[in-house]
C-alpha cells in the first residue's frame, strides 16, 4: 500500500499541473476591440467545441496560460466564424459551484456522500469490483460511458475494462443517439462510414431532412445550408412544424412513425416511373431487383392512407427528388430513435443508392451525429467492436489488434457485450451486480425512468464518474469519482463529417478532479494491470496506437502524423492512409462507387413496416413526441443549466405543446398546468398552445428530468436503440 500511496501523490501533482503550452498559438491580433482588462487576452489557441457533433472551432482567449473567454474561430473549416449559444458559453460550466472536486463515498449509516481521498477511493473501487467478479464471474459487472469524452479516453476505458480487468459487458450513451446509424451503415455499406462533408449542405440543389431539425439541434450546420447559393429545394419530413420545417420549401407533416411507409412509397414511385440511375445500380449495388419488387405493395393509396399525405403531395415529393441534380438526404434522432429505426435509415440510404445520389458533391445518405464524439465511440470505444471497427469473433482481427497493442490474444473476450437495454435487464434479473457510469446521466436520460432508478438500488456497487456530484445518477452512487471536463484535458473528437478535431487543456480542473484518462491509468495501477498499458502513457501516445490499429481499415488514420497536424490543418477527416497526398479540407466517401463489402457493392436492405408499439386509443388518445427544445439546451442540462445566459434562452419549466383544437376540447389555455399520464407514469407541465403541433399529437422537449418517466423501453431489434419519439398519453387540466 505504501508503494501505491507514494506513486499516486506525484501523479496527482503532475496531472493537475501546468496547462498545455506546446499547442498554444503565438500571440497575434485578436480582433476583440475594447474589452475589460480582466478579459484582455495575451494569447489564443483553437480547439473544438465539446457539445454537439458539429465540431466547431473555438478560439480560446488566454491570459497567463488560462482560458478567460472565447470566440468563434473564423478560419476553422467547420463553422467559418459562427457559433451557437452553447458554443459561446462552453467555458461557463467548468466553473459551476457543484463541480465534483474530490472522491466521495456514501456513508452507509447516514446515506450521505462524504469526501474521501483518492487512495481510499481507488482501493475501494478495485476491491469491490474484484469481489463481485470473484463471486459472480466476469459477466456480473458493466459500465455505461459517454460520447462526450475524448477518443483516447474511450479507447483506454474499453481496453482496460475488457483486456485488463477481464470484464465483458459495457455500452455507451451513443446507444441512445447513434446506434441505428452505426448498424444501418455497417449493413448497407460494409462499414460505419458517414459519406458526407459539410460542403454538401452548400452544394445540393435538393436537401431532404427526415426527422431532423438542424435549426435547433445543429444550428451551425443549418447556417451552412443557408449559405447554399443554388436556391435549393429544402424538404422536411416531420410530424411537427419545426423551426426547420418553417424555413423549408416543402414540409410533409406525416403521421408519427409512418416514415418507413413513406420512404418505401417514394421508392416505388421512383422505380415504377424510371426515375432511377440504372447504371449506378448495376455497377455499385446488390439486391435492387428484390427491393423494387418489395416496394410495389406501397401504392399511392396505401401510403397516403397511412401517412396522411395527399396523392399530389406524395408525387410532388418524388418529382422533386427526380428533378434534382445533386440530392442529399439527411436524418437525425427522429429516425434513429424509433422502433424500426435501422430499416428506416436504410430506406433513406436506398433512395440515395437507387438515384445515384452518392459520392458526388451535394449528395449522400447522411446521418447527422448527436454528441461531440459519438463517432469516436462508434469506432474506438472497444464496446460493440474491437478498437478500429474490428470483429472480436474474427481470428484475423483479434490477431492484428493483439499484435499492435502487444497483448496476449487470450485477453480479448469473444463474447458480445450486452447493449444498454440488456445491461438494464441484467440489473433487473440479478445478473449485473456492479455498474460504473462514466460521463453520462442515465437516471435522467434512460427510458422508463422511474423503473431504471429503482433498479439502481438492486446493485451491489454503483460508481459514478462525472464533472458534477449533483447529477440525477450521482444521487444514487455508492462512490463518486471527480472528473475533469472539456477544456481541462487533451485528446480528440471526431465530428459528423469524420473530422478529427483537437481538445486542449486550457483550464485547470478544480480541487482533486482528474481527467478521465488519468483516473483510468490509476485504476489500471491499483488493479494490477498497468504493465499491459505501459505504451498508453498519454492521450497522444494512445492516438499513435489507434493509428496503427486503424491501418488498412476503412477508417485508416495512419497518415495523420500527430496532434500538431490536426491542429495546423483545422482538423483532418478520415480516412487518411499513410503516404496519401496532403488532405483536402473537405472530402467525401464513395466517389469511386466502391463500398466496403467484400464485393465492393452497397446493399439494398428492407423489411415490412411494423406497427408502433403504442397506438392512440380512448384511454390514451394523444401521441406524445419529443425532441430538442432550443439551441441553448443540451441533453439533460447537466452542463447547459450551469449557464445563466443559456437558462435565459430556454424555458426553465417543463412545457407541453398542444394543438389549439385539442386545447379547446380539453379546456386548456397557454400557461395552465396539464397532467400528462402514460401507461408508466404521470407528470405535470405548462401548456403551450400552438398550431405547429398537429391535432391528436403533443410535444415535450427532452431536456426536462421527468420527461422520460413517460416512455417505455422499446428498442429497434437491429441497433437496440430505444424509441424516444413516440408514446401515447392522456391530457387533463390540473385545475379540473
Amino acid at each position: 500500500m505504501n508503494a501505491l500511496v507514494n506513486t499516486i501523490r506525484p501523479l496527482l501533482r503532475q496531472w493537475q499541473g501546468p496547462l498545455t503550452e506546446e499547442l498554444v498559438r503565438s500571440p497575434g491580433h485578436f480582433g476583440l476591440g475594447q474589452v475589460p482588462e480582466r478579459l484582455a487576452p495575451d494569447d489564443t489557441t483553437t480547439m473544438v467545441c465539446g457539445f454537439c457533433s458539429t465540431g466547431c472551432g473555438l478560439k480560446i482567449h488566454l491570459k497567463d496560460g488560462k482560458a478567460i473567454n472565447l470566440s468563434a474561430e473564423t478560419d476553422y473549416p467547420v463553422n467559418l466564424g459562427m457559433a451557437c449559444p452553447k458554443g459561446w458559453e462552453a467555458l461557463t460550466p467548468l466553473s459551476a459551484p457543484d463541480r465534483a472536486t474530490t472522491p466521495m463515498l456514501r456513508n452507509e449509516e447516514t446515506g450521505v456522500l462524504e469526501p474521501i481521498d483518492w487512495e481510499r477511493a481507488l482501493v475501494l473501487f478495485c476491491e469491490r469490483f474484484k469481489e463481485i467478479k470473484a463471486k459472480h464471474g466476469p459477466e456480473s459487472c458493466a459500465f455505461l460511458s459517454s460520447g462526450q469524452i475524448v477518443t483516447e479516453e474511450m479507447a483506454l476505458l474499453g481496453a482496460l475494462w475488457k483486456f485488463g480487468m477481464g470484464f465483458v459487458h459495457c455500452d455507451s450513451n451513443t446507444r441512445q443517439c447513434m446506434a441505428t446509424s452505426h448498424v444501418a451503415y455497417k449493413q448497407s455499406f460494409g462499414f460505419d462510414a458517414p459519406p458526407f462533408t459539410y460542403a454538401d449542405f452548400e452544394e445540393s440543389d435538393v436537401l431532404v431532412f427526415v426527422g431532423s431539425n438542424p435549426c435547433i439541434a445543429h444550428p451551425i450546420m443549418w447556417q451552412r445550408v443557408m449559405r447554399n447559393p443554388h436556391s435549393p429545394e429544402i424538404i422536411v419530413v416531420d410530424p411537427r412544424k419545426t423551426e426547420t420545417a418553417m424555413a423549408a420549401t416543402q414540409h410533409y407533416a406525416i403521421q408519427p412513425k409512418s416514415d418507413l411507409v413513406l420512404l418505401y412509397g417514394l421508392a416505388n414511385i421512383l422505380a415504377s416511373s424510371g426515375w432511377i440511375d440504372r447504371d449506378y445500380i448495376a455497377a455499385h449495388t446488390s439486391g435492387f431487383h428484390d427491393f423494387a419488387e418489395f416496394v410495389t405493395q406501397f401504392t399511392t393509396e396505401r401510403v397516403c392512407a397511412e401517412t396522411g399525405l395527399t396523392p399530389d403531395e406524395l408525387w410532388h415529393f418524388a418529382q422533386s427528388i427526380h428533378d434534382g441534380k445533386r440530392v442529399s438526404f439527411w436524418w437525425t434522432m427522429g429516425v434513429n430513435q424509433g422502433h424500426e429505426s435501422t430499416r428506416t435509415a436504410q430506406a433513406i440510404i436506398n433512395l440515395a443508392l437507387m438515384t445515384g445520389s452518392m459520392g458526388r458533391p451535394g449528395t449522400g445518405a447522411n446521418s447527422i451525429t448527436g454528441q461531440c464524439n459519438a463517432m469516436g465511440s462508434r469506432l474506438y470505444a472497444n464496446i460493440t467492436s474491437l478498437l478500429g471497427g474490428y470483429d472480436a469473433a474474427d481470428d484475423a482481427d483479434r490477431k492484428k489488434v493483439a499484435g499492435v497493442l502487444g497483448l496476449d490474444e487470450s485477453v480479448i473476450p469473444r463474447e458480445e457485450a450486452m447493449a444498454y437495454d440488456q445491461i438494464v435487464d441484467g440489473i433487473r434479473d440479478g445478473r449485473i451486480k456492479g455498474l460504473w457510469v462514466i460521463g453520462t446521466n442515465s437516471s435522467h436520460s434512460w427510458v422508463h425512468q422511474n423503473e431504471f432508478n429503482e433498479l439502481l438500488g438492486k446493485l451491489d456497487f454503483l460508481v459514478v464518474q462525472d464533472l458534477y456530484h449533483t447529477t440525477a445518477t450521482a444521487r444514487h452512487a455508492d462512490l463518486v469519482l471527480p472528473a475533469a471536463g472539456w477544456g481541462e484535458k487533451e485528446g480528440t473528437f471526431i465530428n459528423s463529417e469524420r473530422r478529427f478535431g483537437l481538445v486542449k487543456k486550457v483550464a485547470k480542473a478544480p480541487g482533486q478532479a482528474l481527467a478521465d484518462f488519468h483516473i483510468l491509468q490509476l485504476i489500471a495501477h491499483y488493479w494490477g494491470c498497468s504493465g499491459m498499458f505501459s505504451r498508453w502513457s498519454s492521450p497522444e501516445a494512445v492516438f499513435q496506437l489507434l493509428k496503427e490499429v486503424s491501418r488498412d481499415q476503412p477508417c485508416d488514420i495512419a497518415g495523420i502524423t500527430d496532434y500538431h497536424m490536426i491542429d495546423e490543418r483545422g482538423g483532418v477527416q478520415w480516412p487518411l492512409p499513410e503516404g496519401a497526398a496532403p488532405p483536402e479540407v473537405e472530402r467525401r466517401l464513395f466517389a469511386d462507387g466502391q463500398y466496403f463489402h467484400p464485393d465492393g457493392r452497397a446493399r439494398f436492405l428492407f423489411a415490412a413496416p411494423r406497427p408502433a408499439p403504442e397506438m392512440a386509443d380512448a384511454e390514451y388518445p394523444f401521441v406524445l413526441l419529443s425532441g430538442r427544445g432550443s439551441s441553448a439546451q443540451w441533453h439533460t442540462g447537466t452542463r447547459t443549466d450551469k449557464s445563466d445566459v443559456l437558462c435565459q434562452l430556454a424555458p426553465t419549466e417543463i412545457y407541453i405543446e398542444i394543438n389549439p383544437a385539442d386545447a379547446r376540447q380539453i379546456g386548456i389555455e397557454t400557461g395552465e398546468e396539464v397532467r400528462i399520464a402514460s401507461r408508466r407514469a404521470e407528470i405535470v407541465a405548462r401548456a403551450f398552445v400552438t398550431p405547429t403541433i398537429s391535432p391528436g399529437q403533443a410535444f415535450i422537449p427532452m431536456h426536462y428530468e421527468v420527461m422520460n418517466q413517460l416512455l417505455a423501453c422499446v428498442v429497434d431489434p437491429h441497433s437496440r436503440q430505444p424509441s424516444f419519439k413516440c408514446c401515447t398519453v392522456r391530457l387533463v387540466p390540473v385545475s379540473r
